[in-house]
This record gives structure tokens, C-alpha cells and sequence, in this order.
């Protein structure tokens, strides 16, 4: 079992380093080497490795085409997400986004939440798109919500967080949509069954030549997440973004990244797509338009 001070050598971190960016284009500089070291120690105790340089030797050599793959991108992914963070997002939804798209008679919006990590951002989205829908007859949405790391998709799929994440919900939209915990689940809070439903959750890498998506957005939320790619990454990931967008569509980024608060899509065409997510739950938008009552219409 590998004792606590047990670390890798510089070589070994480099090659570490340029699997993680070959795998999910994140940057993983020498400065992060400590912080790397620590997530994967917890790995390698639970493959039996005596020590990291043994786990980074199996992982870069005989494990790199394993499901160990995915266990050590998980551990080095970062996850931080709030719900309603950045508020002005969602404030610019509510009052331009959606008016426009109601306005344009939009049957069903289609919106997507890449890099979603535990699901705050799209349960989010849906709360917004829920409540507008509640207050103008509709129109409906289908959500699809996205991340490379696997075990924060299991927690988004759940629903279920600690009462304190849900403070910055409006005090409306918590009543409405969130459910607190009783007895020995007094410390926990879930998303109410209808709302979970309209949220489907999958696996996609960014770093994947193009997303299949199914139909194409009316809406993407990708914020926080290029900062972790290098200038060319961010923008081959930029430009497969768009194509995924209808004409007229809107792409909002973080306040963080440098690029322009949103975009919308100019091209009048699409890219073709053959490559795409690995489904937890039923991902393509087809999957889920079938439902025509606002989630919170149906309880």
C-alpha cells in the first residue's frame, strides 16, 4: 500500500501528463504534479500497487487501452459547480434567450450542458426553462447534459445534494422544484422527479472529433471548462460546439474563458456526425421530445 509521501518522478509525470491531454485535453502542468499525486494515490490502494510509480507504469503501459482509463481520468477531472452560478446567464436566459425563441415559435428548445459535472448546471437550466414554459403556455424543452468523468454523472443522475447547494436556488423556484429531506435524510435535498426526467445525462469527450448530439441545440452552455484546454484545443472545440447549434442559436461561455460571453451560429450548415456519447440514460435530443406538458405541469 503506498504510504502517504509516496510521489512519481518528473519523467513519469510528463508521461502521465501527455496521456491525460491525448485522452481529454486537459493540461496538466508541472505545478499540478503534487495535486495529481494525490488524487491517484487512492487508485493505486485500490489495485494493490505498493506504489504510484507501479499504478503509472500499469496505466501507461498494459492498462492504457482499460477501463482503469476512466477511473484515472475521473480522479485528475476538477469539478467545481454551483446552482445558479454566474446568475447573469441565467438572468439573459430568462429575458432574451427564451422570448426570442417563443417569439420564433419554437415548439420544443433543445438545450445542452456540456461539461454538466453533478448536474447543478442543467438542473439549472431546466428550472428556468420550466418556469417560462409554466408562465407562457410553453414552449417545451428537452435538455441533454454531458461530462467526461463518469462518477459526477452517477451523483447528477441522482439528483440528490447537500441542503446548503441548493441556498442559491430562488426561494420560488426551490419550493416549486426541489425536494428537502426529512428524518435521517434531513442534511440532503433532490430535484423533483418531473424535472430530473426532462434532463438526460451521457457521457461525451470534447476531445472527440464531433458530438452526436442528434438534433441540433437551440441553446449550449459550456462554462469553465476551456480553461483547462490549450489555445488550439479551445478552438477546435469552439468550432465543433457551433456546428452543433441551429442558425441563430446561442452558445454561452463562462465569465472566466476569453472568449465573448455567447456567440450565435451564422453558418447555415452542419457538419455530419458518426461519433458521439456513451449513454447513461437515453442521450440524443430524440430521446427526449415526447413529453409536452412543463415538468411542473405534470406533478
Amino acid at each position: 500500500m503506498p504510504v502517504s509521501g509516496d510521489s512519481i518522478s518528473s519523467r513519469t509525470f510528463k508521461h502521465l501528463s501527455s496521456f491525460i491531454y491525448d485522452q481529454c485535453g486537459i493540461r496538466m502542468p508541472a505545478a499540478k504534479q503534487t495535486m495529481v499525486e494525490g488524487r491517484l494515490r487512492r487508485r493505486a490502494r485500490a489495485l494493490q500497487f505498493d506504489k504510484l510509480e507501479d499504478y503509472c507504469r500499469f496505466v501507461l503501459g498494459e492498462g492504457a487501452g482499460g477501463d482503469e482509463v476512466v477511473h484515472l481520468i475521473n480522479a485528475v477531472t476538477t469539478n467545481k459547480t454551483d446552482f445558479f452560478r454566474e446568475p447573469r446567464h441565467f438572468d439573459y436566459l430568462a429575458q432574451t434567450i427564451l422570448p426570442a425563441l417563443a417569439a420564433r415559435q419554437r415548439r420544443i428548445i433543445r438545450a445542452w450542458s456540456a461539461a454538466c459535472s453533478t448536474g447543478a448546471e442543467p438542473y439549472t437550466i431546466a428550472m428556468v426553462l420550466d418556469d417560462f414554459a409554466q408562465a407562457h403556455g410553453g414552449p417545451d424543452y428537452a435538455i441533454l447534459a454531458t461530462d467526461l468523468d463518469t462518477n459526477v454523472l452517477a451523483t447528477a443522475h441522482k439528483g440528490i445534494y447537500p441542503r446548503e447547494m441548493i441556498d442559491p436556488v430562488p426561494p420560488r423556484l426551490r419550493q416549486r422544484y426541489v425536494r428537502m429531506g426529512q428524518g435521517a435524510r434531513a442534511g440532503e435535498a433532490r430535484i423533483d422527479p418531473a424535472l430530473r426526467a426532462k434532463v438526460g445525462f451521457a457521457q461525451l469527450n470534447l476531445m472527440e472529433q464531433a458530438y452526436a448530439i442528434g438534433q441540433q441545440a437551440d441553446l449550449i452552455f459550456c462554462r469553465n471548462v476551456l480553461i483547462y484546454f490549450d489555445k488550439p484545443t479551445q478552438k477546435q472545440v469552439v468550432s465543433r460546439l457551433v456546428d452543433c447549434l441551429v442558425p441563430g442559436a446561442t452558445c454561452l461561455w463562462g465569465t472566466r474563458n476569453r472568449s465573448r460571453a455567447s456567440i450565435s451560429r451564422s453558418r447555415p450548415s452542419a457538419t455530419p456526425y458518426s461519433r458521439g456519447a456513451r449513454p447513461m440514460a437515453p442521450a440524443r435530443f430524440e430521446s427526449w421530445s415526447s413529453t409536452t406538458a412543463p415538468a411542473c405541469a405534470r406533478r
